[in-house]
């Protein structure tokens, strides 16, 4: 794919929904952290379902260690691998106490030192957080840039430097909710909505019909 059939992409996103974010509810760098945290294989409605319970009992790093690991594990037991989400956010919230005056640090190297935050959760505190420019690829990311063929990969790792290689210094800080949304929404995984999708000219995924 060229860099002005990438460009107009962007656009097009861009034009569809000018001021893109994540669909997890959240009001503090803090609650952000956590609700990443717990949507590992769980779905955003769900995790907003709990920290809507969660958050105005429990929102500070001392609040949720308060809990321990069996209160905590009450109010998120509706979420998958809820034990062991449990036992690294409160790890979390001891570390963020001990070394970050109780703040989230804003470097990736400090959040991939966080107990169960990985590459994925880091890229998206970064980005929806402190708006840096990085690219958190999840399933609907990674489906669309390969289905589109934005970047082809066969890892997350891969596409990802992929896409902060060829994506727009002007787009790149919103793309990665542009993507995610249009794969939750639009390019869906069974069931591609290529008759409502506003770059499907653009798309050069041979049989659309298929599936990554």
């Amino acid at each position: 794919m060229n860099a002005a059939k990438r460009r107009e992409i962007f656009r097009r996103l861009k034009e569809h929904n000018p001021q893109p974010t994540t669909e997890l509810e959240f009001v503090s760098t803090f609650e952000l952290l956590v609700a990443v945290m717990l949507s590992a294989q769980a779905t955003d409605l769900s995790v907003n379902k709990v920290t809507r319970k969660l958050f105005p009992i429990a929102n500070t790093p001392e609040a949720i260690l308060a809990l321990g690991i069996e209160g905590l594990s009450n109010y998120i037991k509706s979420i998958g691998l809820y034990n062991g989400k449990a036992k690294n956010i409160i790890a979390t919230c001891q570390q963020l106490i001990n070394l970050h005056n109780s703040q989230v640090p804003c470097t990736r190297e400090a959040l991939e030192a966080l107990p169960g935050v990985g590459r994925k959760t880091a890229n998206v505190v970064l980005n929806t957080a402190f708006h840096q420019a990085v690219m958190a690829v999840d399933t609907h990311v990674f489906r669309v840039s390969n289905r589109t063929h934005l970047a082809i990969g066969k890892n997350v790792l891969e596409v990802e430097e992929k896409l902060m290689k060829v994506i727009s210094k002007e787009y790149l800080v919103d793309a990665h909710h542009w993507l995610i949304l249009h794969g939750r929404y639009v390019c869906k995984a069974r069931k591609p909505q290529c008759g409502s999708c506003c770059i499907e000219d653009l798309c050069e995924y041979p049989a659309k019909t298929s599936d990554i």
